[in-house]
């Protein structure tokens, strides 16, 4: 396969790529050696790769999600499997586990922005995996790592040895030269030379100094713009230190800056993602179950924190209307109507699934308003909804 690879198929270069993916090498590298595994792997300037990897970052954080899972599932170079592999049972990798869990965390959001950040994320991830697909159909017989040697115990029970038989009047083999013992040997235990000292870099430290000062100037924004909020001082810190990012990893240094830029996308992503205002409009926590059947049972609201609503109206009467507002900060909320019924229902979760009268969407700050006169067209029981989940599911089906 190595030999002929230009001339390999799509499936056959893919399996070829997987088995002979790079490794991320202790040496040369800014963050975690991706890049570095790429160049060494394929033969090409580091630099250039980085610089491909940051140009993809500002597509959306195309270059992101593509460093992240080579992170996770690019090897180190003396470890038998990869971050992610090692997780699942697979073999043994010095990456932690909480570092990996860590990483899997930060794919997701990742992931979800690729589902729904526009043709801007899903062109910049594209275009990166076809680059790599193309690089390694054209070079992929360059520098293919290759197992390591097993060591194996040597016998040397048939090896040919000279043995001196024990004369007569020695039957028992007493006398010294009638011994058959081991030539002595010399062995000698090599002593790795001492490294360097490493030149600590203060990429880190201005990095957090700078972010330190962000995070002032914020307050002081806050305090006198109303709308300046938090999401906009977490947006602004985690540009600064992923800045820092950028800067360490041509002039070394800043990694310690991963455990602060990590957890801070993440609340970044659930404070834009979650609908607060959801959770914080009722005081009930718990379960709401409701099947009137009447009108006029029928309340005008319906709420919880945390929990599940379901309201089945498919007792009502087949004249008349109802209007009711179902609001849920984490759970589920599900309205069951009359198959004749005429409704008119608007769904929204900020962080989930929307299932309203056969209209389905999925993901972030998802929305659907449908109108439906039923099975027997227009007349009859009229019931007007308005769903809406911070987090969680808005379902509205017909009984």
């Amino acid at each position: 396969m190595s030999g002929n690879l230009s001339t390999a198929g799509v499936e056959e270069t893919l399996k070829d790529f997987w088995v002979s993916r790079p490794r991320r090498p202790h040496e040369g590298r800014k963050i975690a050696g991706v890049a570095a595994g790429i160049a060494e792997r394929y033969q090409i300037d580091p630099v250039i790769v980085r610089v491909a990897f940051v140009a993809m970052a500002l597509c959306n954080g195309a270059g992101i999600l593509i460093y992240l899972l080579g992170w996770l599932w690019l090897a180190q170079a003396d470890d038998e499997v990869s971050a992610a592999e090692s997780l699942i049972g697979r073999g043994r990798s010095s990456t932690p586990v909480a570092l990996t869990v860590l990483l899997g965390l930060a794919v997701l959001p990742a992931t979800g922005f690729f589902v729904d950040g526009g043709f801007t994320m899903v062109a910049g991830v594209l275009l990166s995996v076809g680059s790599i697909y193309l690089l390694h159909r054209s070079r992929g017989s360059l520098n293919r790592p290759t197992a390591a040697p097993e060591v194996n115990s040597v016998d040397t029970s048939d090896s040919p040895t000279t043995r001196v038989n024990p004369p007569a009047w020695d039957p028992l083999g007493a006398a010294p030269f009638a011994w058959d013992l081991p030539e002595p040997t010399s062995t000698v235990v090599p002593v790795a030379a001492p490294r360097p000292p490493r030149r600590r870099s203060r990429t880190g430290a201005v990095t957090f100094g700078l972010a330190m000062v962000v995070l002032a100037g914020s307050l002081v924004a806050s305090a006198t713009s109303p709308w300046f909020d938090v999401q906009h001082t977490i947006g602004l810190i985690v540009a600064t230190l992923g800045l820092g990012l950028l800067v360490g990893a041509f002039r070394g240094g800043g990694r310690g800056l991963i455990g602060l830029v990590v957890p801070l996308s993440l609340v970044g992503v659930a404070m834009t993602s979650i609908d607060f205002d959801a959770l914080g409009n009722s005081d009930h926590v718990g379960d709401v179950l409701v099947r009137p059947t009447s009108t006029e049972q029928v309340e005008s609201r319906y709420d919880t924190k945390a929990g599940t609503i379901e309201v089945d109206l498919t007792g009502l009467p087949s004249t008349g209307s109802v209007k009711s507002e179902l609001e849920v900060g984490v759970g589920s909320a599900q309205v069951r109507v009359p198959a004749n019924a005429d409704v008119v229902a608007n769904c929204h979760t900020g962080l989930g699934e929307v299932q309203c009268l056969g209209t389905e969407a999925n993901g972030r700050d998802r929305s659907a308003s449908v109108t439906d006169k039923g099975a027997d067209g227009d007349g009859g029981l009229k019931v007007e909804l308005d769903l809406r989940a911070g987090v969680g599911e808005v379902v509205v089906i017909r009984g």
